[in-house]
C-alpha cells in the first residue's frame, strides 16, 4: 500500500511520489505542487484559459499555500490580485500591471495570517475538469472559495490597496463589466 502525503496548505490527500520534487517557499507537498504544474500546463497551452484565469489560479494556489517559510510579500501581493479580480471587478489580464506598481510602491509588507481553513476546493479539482469551460470555471469557484477563506482580512486587504494603488484601480477601462 502506498503511503499518503496531505498537503500542509491545501489539505490535498494524494499518494506519496518518490519523483514528486519541490524545493521553493510555498506551504505545499511535492504531490501537490506536481498537480498544480498539470494546471499551469494547461493554462499555457490554452491562450483563452490562460488569459481568462491564469492569474486567479496563481493567487489562488499561492494564499491557499500561505505559511511556513511564505513571505508576507508573496501572501499580501496575491491577496490582492485575488482582491482586484472578486473584489473590484478588474480583469484577470489587467492584474500584473497594478500588482507591479504595488511591488514598486510597498516598502513593509503586512502579514495576513493565513485561515485554519482555506477552501474545500483544491488545484486537484481543475485537473479533474474535460472541457477548456470547465477548467475556467473549476479555476473561478476554487478562487471564490479561497477568497472567502481569506474574509477576516478582506478589509485590511482593500485598505493596503487603496493605500498604495489608490484611484488606479477605479479606472473603468481595467473592469471586466
Amino acid at each position: 500500500m502506498v503511503p499518503e502525503i496531505t498537503c500542509p496548505g491545501c489539505g490535498l490527500r494524494m499518494p506519496k511520489s518518490d519523483t514528486a520534487v519541490y524545493h521553493g517557499y510555498f506551504n505545499t507537498s511535492p504531490e501537490c505542487w506536481s498537480v498544480f504544474t498539470e494546471v499551469l500546463g494547461a493554462e499555457f497551452g490554452n491562450a483563452v484559459i490562460f488569459g481568462q484565469v491564469h492569474q486567479l489560479t496563481v493567487d489562488s494556489y499561492a494564499v491557499q499555500h500561505a505559511g511556513g517559510v511564505h513571505p508576507d510579500k508573496s501572501v499580501a501581493v496575491h491577496l490582492t490580485g485575488l482582491h482586484l479580480v472578486l473584489g473590484r471587478g478588474i480583469r484577470p489580464t489587467n492584474v500584473p500591471k497594478f500588482l507591479q506598481l504595488l511591488v514598486a510602491d510597498v516598502k513593509t509588507w503586512p502579514n495576513f495570517s493565513p485561515p485554519s481553513h482555506r477552501g474545500r476546493l483544491t488545484a486537484f479539482d481543475v485537473t479533474c475538469t474535460r472541457s477548456m469551460e470547465g477548467h475556467m470555471n473549476a479555476v473561478r469557484a476554487w478562487a471564490g472559495q479561497v477568497w472567502k477563506a481569506w474574509s477576516e482580512h478582506h478589509g485590511a486587504i482593500a485598505d493596503f490597496v487603496d493605500r498604495h494603488l489608490g484611484s488606479r484601480v477605479h479606472v473603468s477601462e481595467y473592469s471586466s463589466s
